[in-house]
């Protein structure tokens, strides 16, 4: 493990969060939003893991400006900032909740507090259960419940979701957290009105390379090649894509990629009963005696 990838990664990326928490977002463009947060991450000296998520009221997660998205940020919403920082292929992600109406003021608090309950529980040997049952228990004692089919994940080098499920709720299957792993923690919480739950969205606009895998065409190889130079298997955004291809092109570009199972997309989670969701999050390297949170 490359521990000072990881605290390197972690600090530019609590920055960068902590930047985008004290910032009044209304009236900017969900464009501007990413803009801004990925050109900062790259002005630290980071590179971004992920397109910066700004997912909007019940939009729980992955959704990222299109190319010219007009999206404004109104007084009424609660938006949702989840960015991603890596060094060397080695990732900090973190999230946090920007609500402009007090009506929702409890949602951010319980997703907070349940994020840090679960860090103050975790070291070496933590089940993954007892931080699920801690996250749930929290959520629901502040108003809240939380999703249950979203979760935090182990991170690898370049691999986000790297196999293992960082919990929201108290469940059966369970592992003990480990000193060579990091992890990303992120509680997902909704009003007492909602599901608990996600969908999948209609909208798709992240995406990741499966697979190097040649095609009979030109132009399809030259982006499959882009992707792997600049990305490696880590999501990007069609915004990305646009300074090297045409907007028209890389769309159709990236639509046959898709269709040969070379390129994977990914929906936009919504909260199934439309209820708005806040989230909060941190990446984090469990020791013998604590936690050490990388963005802190």
């Amino acid at each position: 493990m490359q521990l000072q990838d990881y605290i390197n990664a972690g600090k530019i990326a609590s920055e960068v969060r902590e930047n985008a928490r004290r910032k009044d977002h209304v009236g900017s463009t969900l464009e501007e939003i990413c803009n801004s947060i990925e050109k900062e991450i790259n002005d630290k000296g980071g590179k971004c893991a992920f397109p910066v998520n700004v997912s909007l009221n019940d939009i729980a997660a992955h959704y990222t400006a299109e190319p010219n998205d007009s999206t404004t940020v109104k007084d009424t919403d609660l938006l949702k900032i989840d960015l991603g920082v890596q060094i060397n292929g080695h990732i900090a992600d973190t999230a946090v909740t920007v609500c402009y109406d007090p009506k929702y003021d409890f949602l951010v608090q319980a997703a907070e507090s349940a994020l840090k309950e679960a860090m103050s529980i975790i070291r070496v040997g933590t089940k993954s259960s007892d931080v699920g049952k801690t996250i749930e228990n929290t959520t629901k004692q502040m108003g809240g419940i939380p999703i249950a089919n979203l979760s935090g994940h182990s991170l690898e080098q370049y691999t986000i979701h790297a196999g293992k499920s960082v919990p929201n709720i108290w469940s059966i299957g369970s592992f003990s957290f480990q000193s060579t792993e990091a992890y990303a923690c992120e509680p997902f919480v909704t009003t007492p009105e909602g599901s608990g739950f996600v969908r999948e969205g209609k909208i798709r606009n992240i995406f990741s390379l499966v697979t190097r895998k040649r095609t009979k065409e030109e132009d399809t190889n030259k982006m499959i090649d882009f992707i792997w130079q600049k990305f490696n298997m880590l999501p990007f955004a069609l915004r990305w894509l646009i300074p090297e291809f045409e907007e028209k092109n890389a769309r159709e570009l990236l639509d046959k990629l898709i269709k040969n199972k070379i390129v994977r997309s990914y929906p936009i989670l919504v909260e199934a009963n439309n209820q708005r969701v806040a989230q909060a999050e941190h990446t984090f390297i469990p020791q013998a005696n604590g936690v050490l949170v990388t963005t802190l």
